[in-house]
């Protein structure tokens, strides 16, 4: 799908107060961009802001970082956050690619993965945010016990995020092909917008969470 061109989305972006600007120097300082010095998780792809918006609201004691790298969709969850009474939620326009420039070993709690574009075409799947490439960006960053949460209802990336995580040596901790159908799972979910939209089509809902193994990559944890 190709994304409409907003005039001034990207003027918006440098000027924002809920945007944090030059993240290189927050680098293993991210607690001083918070009031509040609490545990920081990340969504990647946070697009126009409903699940991180929900998910600050309830967990005050938690800071949130929603990353989008397209400032016309970005623009649409900043609107979200001017409305909103917390200081526990900032937006980043940033390419996930350069997580290690922007985060320091054990930083993250916990990342947030809605929803991603999948990718389809074999020669790209290094850029889907469930490749081996990105969880090993992700194992640099998360604190001990951090973890990675997944949604799709995509099933052929599905598949590729559970054989990826084998690969790359992570222990899977909760799956599920049929989000809205478990209880377990489903308790306290938040759906994003695509969430919605394609489960009134009928689509299910698939759910990962996974955390990184031993640093041998021999075992888990």
């Amino acid at each position: 799908m190709r994304l409409r061109n907003i005039p001034g989305a990207k003027e918006e972006m440098l000027k924002n107060p809920f945007i944090v600007q030059e993240p290189e120097t927050h680098r293993g300082r991210w607690n001083e961009v918070y009031p509040n010095r609490q545990p920081l998780e990340i969504e990647i792809g946070c697009g126009k802001g409903r699940f991180l918006s929900e998910l600050a609201l309830r967990n005050p004691d938690i800071n949130y970082l929603g990353i989008e790298k397209f400032s016309s969709v970005l623009l649409r969850a900043l609107e979200k956050r001017a409305e909103m009474e917390c200081t526990n939620l900032y937006y980043l326009r940033f390419d996930a690619e350069e997580l290690e420039n922007i985060f320091d070993k054990g930083e993250i709690g916990k990342i947030y993965l809605n929803f991603s574009d999948p990718w389809p075409k074999a020669r790209h799947h290094k850029r889907r945010l469930t490749s081996r490439e990105f969880l090993a960006r992700y194992q640099k960053i998360l604190a001990p016990g951090g973890v990675v949460e997944f949604k799709t209802d995509n099933t052929g990336l599905f598949d590729f995020s559970l054989e990826e995580a084998e690969s790359a040596g992570w222990e899977i901790l909760a799956v599920t092909r049929d989000l809205h159908r478990n209880p377990e799972m489903n308790a306290g979910n938040i759906m994003t917008e695509y969430e919605e939209k394609f489960s009134l089509l009928g689509n299910r809902i698939c759910k990962l969470i996974m955390r990184p193994g031993k640093e041998d990559g021999k075992g888990t944890l």
